[in-house]
């Protein structure tokens, strides 16, 4: 059985189908250009996109099972349902879709609303899937990594309640543990949702005493300041993409990303070793830079 990776280019897309190899399982992936494919011997390779109707189709063909992770767009929302439309098309209902923590909540932050109105298709139209619904990803911070190292300050307005970040190499792991239990059941699994986060719920300051911890040094965090995150962002980013990630930074202060009880227990028995740690990841870069 062929089991289909969208959103394959990724941070979390490529250790999916890295997982689902390791697993022995058929992998096919829709990939924009597949000149910049690098994946493993064997993976089938798509060229289209969740907009492109025609690739879409000829991807879901002969396919028993998928995952379908989209970005953050100013068309997400089309893609979501175009993609969730085909694949019931062609009759595949067996899917891990990744949603993010508090969809149902977040509701102002556009691409959380985004990911429940796929939540709701996937339960509303008779699939058989498994949410997920990772916290903040440990992996967003390589990109504010340079203003650490270079100006001892934690710039993300992660706020006071905590955020319980998460690896992506956690999610894709459940991913696809999930992906192969759902292809290789005998029958229609009901709809589950799994709650992906780290071993930790951590705030701003908590975040920069790691970081001062691991390189040695003072490390502040550089508050809760929305505004100027959303400036900043703006100068790399549309600023229409600015702003959504603005109003995500907000409910990060306002209610930050907390599990709920047994969620971590739950994960750390799914994948039979511990979560991968925010300090880790900061050793690393720190052992890097």
């Amino acid at each position: 059985m062929t089991i289909l990776v969208l959103g394959a280019a990724g941070r979390v897309g490529r250790h999916v189908v890295h997982n689902l190899v390791q697993r022995g399982a058929q992998v096919r992936v829709l990939v924009r250009d597949p000149a910049k494919a690098d994946f493993a011997a064997g993976v089938e390779v798509v060229k289209g996109d969740l907009l492109d109707v025609d690739s879409l189709r000829a991807a879901f063909a002969g396919v028993g099972a998928f995952f379908l992770l989209n970005a953050v767009a100013g068309d997400e929302f089309a893609q979501a349902l175009i993609t969730l439309n085909i694949a019931r098309e062609a009759g595949v209902e067996r899917a891990v879709y990744q949603s993010v923590i508090h969809a149902d909540r977040f509701v102002d932050v556009p691409h959380f609303a985004v990911k429940s109105g796929g939540e709701r298709m996937l339960e509303q139209m008779g699939f058989s899937a498994t949410i997920l619904r990772p916290s903040y990803f440990i992996d967003n911070d390589l990109m504010i990594k340079d203003v650490v190292l270079g100006h001892g300050v934690y710039p993300m307005p992660i706020g006071s309640k905590g955020l319980a970040m998460v690896d992506a190499r956690d999610i894709a792991e459940v991913a696809a543990i999930e992906l192969i239990r759902r292809a290789q059941a005998p029958g229609k699994l009901p709809v589950e949702t799994i709650n992906l986060v780290g071993p930790d719920t951590l705030t701003g300051a908590d975040v920069a005493a790691i970081w001062s911890d691991v390189l040695g040094r003072p490390v502040v965090y550089g508050g809760d300041d929305t505004t100027a995150f959303e400036q900043n962002m703006a100068s790399f980013m549309p600023k229409w993409m600015a702003y959504e990630m603005r109003l995500m930074a907000q409910r990060f202060v306002s209610d930050g990303m907390i599990p709920e009880p047994g969620d971590r227990d739950r994960l750390v028995k799914l994948l039979g070793r511990p979560l991968h740690a925010y300090r880790d990841f900061a050793a690393r870069i720190a052992a890097a830079g």
